[in-house]
């Protein structure tokens, strides 16, 4: 005997596989086993037994109807028993065993009836191909591969503890979500309409209350690698999506063997049903080519297991009629039900989670086939398909790595004396940031997905908050407490659209700082008028792209104080409404391409500051002007293409810092130091040959540098500034220090190198404040001071 055991390897070898196999499919495996078994036994029949048994029989040739005369002669040769027991006689053949065995071989392979003889090899050989053809897209290597990483995540993702978490709190686990359902009890008992309750009856995916029982610390405490495993499951399942709906061999697969099963059925169906009757117990057999062998032509023979073979075939038949109509549902299951496409939405309705996508193609298919087994693994898998439920696992694995004293360790104070913290590319944003109480300033660097709850009310002295490159929102109640405590904002985006549009209804915002391309057309953008709504603004810097002011800028023109313009090169060509921001004590016009200095800034008579860094000025004549900016302290016309200092520079009187680094100065004129407030002078980066004797009257002046000219000697008049405090000689042509040096008493920062000094005068000890650390030149030339003095700026840094 064939132990049945054998032919598994024709059937789905992965117990996984068992949840992609609908009710039909395990009914038809239990049809095609029974099947297996009638063909095995009938093949084991065949082998183990005689097939035919063949007795000779002696009659004329001349017999018209041998097989009728040899019916009725084989009844008379029955023995008679009922005369009581006698002598056994029979008829006399005169043939031994091997010519009767001759006989029987003969008479079976001429007289016998082709389905007779191999009707168990049929059915052992269709039932084989049955078995093949069910379980054949589990071993085609187009659609194994997808079934096998399909079952493996899906097993992964029905387990996962994420899963029970994430439905336990969508599932009124959470004592404020079941205080909510209780309120909404009288509404959520009023009657669906026929349009919803048929939604509800058409769904793909039935209802499946899930109710888990989870202990509050295991629904609200997920392990560092639970946490890592899920995240993982995110991705695979993101990857696997998207490979999969690229196609539909999986479905075409499953029909084809469906169509073929179908097409086989009626194939047998056919030709068993003519041929069942041929199966005989008695069996003529006339075989003239023997007879010389056998001495007779016409045998009578009995077909040993015809009675047998006749109830299997019938039996066979009904069993393949059964499977063939099981076929033919599944064909009606196939073609007339959108299976190419997957709708979650009861589970969305069920979960509250709305964001699962509706998939489609094989993807869709093997969810399809799933809710045949068993619908809550579509629900359950259905949590990771969702965005929202991966930002909660990448909030709490967040929550996790970024603990309360992590992120106190990170606290500094920024250059606003505010006790800031900052996050740099990280997945999201902790909400354990929200129980640092004393946080005043938040960075966030290149964050993506950035909510902010209302618990960022806990944050009582947040007053500063910057993002970089952030996509944030905001929660309602968050939205109305940083409208109340926030004074500063820093946005650097990409694009305009990037802009928050609650970032104009902060009423008390008194900074804000945007960085990044508005476009050509910002100065008509309706957003940047949205800015007038800021009524308490006092700072405001825009590096971008402007071709000109917009007009929401001088909407806040009345309480302005400080406008900062970076431009990156763009040609700021219309300035006149600057005319009207009388409120300016600051401005910075950097990078725009500016020629001349604009006329309408001689208007803003409150102006302490101006910075016109890095634009094409060459000519500096329009300075006269300048004095009519009677508050004016500090002007910056450094980094740009000026020649010369016009003469009318002795007007600003009021000057305190004056940058002209950077340019292309080399004649000095001796107006300049009648600026006698001067207490900040830069004059590096210039072709500067002469320092003239009259810089001796700027007795207020602390820090003079004149780094990089072609200075070969200093004056002497330059030493009677004894306020001097950083004193910048370097990278010039100079040989001699003068020992007048000992004046600069107060002096602390001295720089040299670069010059052709041979000695350092030993005056230098008199500085008093001088250090080494403070006292840059070559090694060398500082061993030239004497040892006592160099012991002593020693002692001092």
């Amino acid at each position: 005997m064939i132990p049945v055991m054998e032919f598994r390897q024709f059937s789905e070898q992965q117990p996984a596989f068992r949840v992609l196999k609908p009710w039909w499919d395990v009914f038809t495996e239990y049809l095609s086993v029974i099947m297996l078994m009638i063909g095995v036994f009938g093949c084991t029949l065949q082998v183990m037994q005689d097939k035919i048994i063949c007795l000779p029989h002696k009659i004329s040739s001349g017999s018209e109807n041998i097989c009728e005369v040899n019916r009725s002669f084989f009844l008379q040769l029955q023995p008679n028993f009922s005369n009581g027991p006698g002598e056994m006689r029979g008829v006399k053949n005169d043939l031994d065993l091997q010519q009767y065995s001759f006989i029987n071989q003969m008479c079976y392979e001429k007289a016998l009836h082709w389905y007779a003889k191999y009707f168990p090899y049929l059915v052992l050989i269709h039932t084989l191909v049955f078995m093949v053809c069910s379980n054949f897209w589990f071993k085609f290597p187009g659609s194994s591969s997808k079934i096998e990483h399909f079952i493996s995540m899906l097993c992964k993702c029905f387990d996962s503890p994420w899963t029970t978490r994430a439905l336990s709190e969508v599932s009124g686990e959470n004592p404020e979500e079941k205080d909510q359902k209780k309120s909404g009890t009288s509404r959520s008992t009023t009657p669906l309409s026929p349009e919803e309750s048929s939604l509800e009856k058409t769904q793909s995916l039935r209802s499946i209350p899930e109710k888990i029982v989870v202990d509050k610390p295991s629904a609200s405490v997920l392990d560092k690698k639970e946490g890592e495993q899920a995240k993982a499951l995110f991705e695979k399942v993101k990857k696997f999506r998207l490979h999969v709906e690229e196609g539909d061999i999986l479905y075409l697969m499953y029909v084809r063997q469906t169509v073929f099963k179908v097409l086989k059925f009626l194939v047998i169906i056919a030709y068993n049903s003519f041929l069942v009757n041929k199966v005989h117990n008695k069996v003529c057999c006339e075989v003239k080519e023997i007879q010389d062998v056998t001495g007779y032509t016409v045998f009578e023979c009995n077909h040993t297991m015809a009675h047998l073979f006749s109830k299997l075939s019938y039996c066979y038949l009904f069993l393949v009629a059964i499977y063939g109509l099981t076929s033919l549902y599944t064909s009606y299951w196939l073609f007339y039900r959108s299976l190419k496409e997957y709708s979650f939405e009861y589970v969305r309705h069920e979960t509250g989670i709305s964001d699962i996508p509706d998939v489609k193609n094989d993807f869709a298919f093997m969810l399809h086939m799933i809710d045949q087994y068993d619908p809550l693994y579509s629900k359950r898998f259905a949590v990771f398909l969702s965005e929202v439920s991966e930002n909660k696992l990448k909030q709490l694995n967040l929550n996790h790595e970024w603990t309360p004293d992590k992120l106190r360790q990170r606290l500094q104070t920024n250059q606003n004396n505010r006790l800031e913290l900052q996050l740099f590319m990280l997945p999201g944003l902790p909400d354990t940031v929200f129980e640092l109480t004393e946080l005043q300033s938040l960075k966030l660097e290149i964050i993506n997905n950035v909510t902010i709850p209302a618990s960022v009310s806990q944050l009582e002295d947040l007053q500063e908050l910057s993002l970089y490159q952030c996509s944030l929102k905001l929660h309602t109640s968050a939205t109305s407490f940083l409208k109340e405590n926030l004074k500063v904002l820093r946005v650097k985006f990409d694009d305009n659209k990037e802009l928050p549009n609650w970032m104009y209804v902060l009423r008390n915002l008194e900074e804000l700082y945007l960085s990044g391309s508005l476009g050509p057309d910002a100065s008509k953008n309706i957003v940047l008028e949205s800015l007038r709504e800021l009524k308490c603004l006092k700072t405001l810097y825009l590096k971008s792209n402007l071709t000109k002011i917009p007009q929401s800028i001088v909407d806040v023109s009345s309480h302005l104080q400080r406008l900062y313009l970076h431009n990156d090169g763009t040609k700021l060509v219309m300035l006149n409404n600057l005319k009207k921001m009388t409120s300016l004590i600051e401005l910075e016009l950097v990078r725009c391409d500016l020629e001349r200095i604009p006329h309408a800034i001689f208007s803003l008579t409150s102006l302490q500051e101006l910075d016109l860094k890095e634009n094409n000025l060459r000519s500096i004549e329009e300075i006269l002007s300048f004095q009519h900016l009677r508050k004016l302290i500090c002007l910056k016309l450094w980094h740009n293409g000026i020649m010369y200092i016009p003469e009318h520079i002795k007007k600003l009187s009021s000057l305190e810092r004056l940058y002209f680094s950077h340019n292309k100065i080399e004649i000095l004129p001796s107006h300049l130091f009648l600026c006698n407030k001067l207490r900040y002078l830069d004059l590096s980066h210039n072709d500067i040959r002469f320092i003239p004797p009259e810089i001796g009257v700027l007795q207020s002046l602390q820090y003079f540098s004149v780094t990089c000219n072609k200075l070969e000697n200093l004056p002497d008049e330059l030493f009677f500034c004894k306020k001097l405090k950083t004193l910048k000689l370097g990278k010039n042509s100079l040989s001699i220090l003068s020992p007048k040096i000992s004046y600069l008493t107060l002096l602390t920062h001295l720089e040299l190198k670069g010059n052709h000094f041979e000695f350092l005068p030993q005056e230098l000890g008199c500085c008093c404040a001088l250090k080494r650390s403070g006292l840059i030149v070559e090694e060398a030339l500082f061993e030239t001071l004497p040892s006592d003095v160099r012991d002593q700026m020693k002692k001092m840094a």
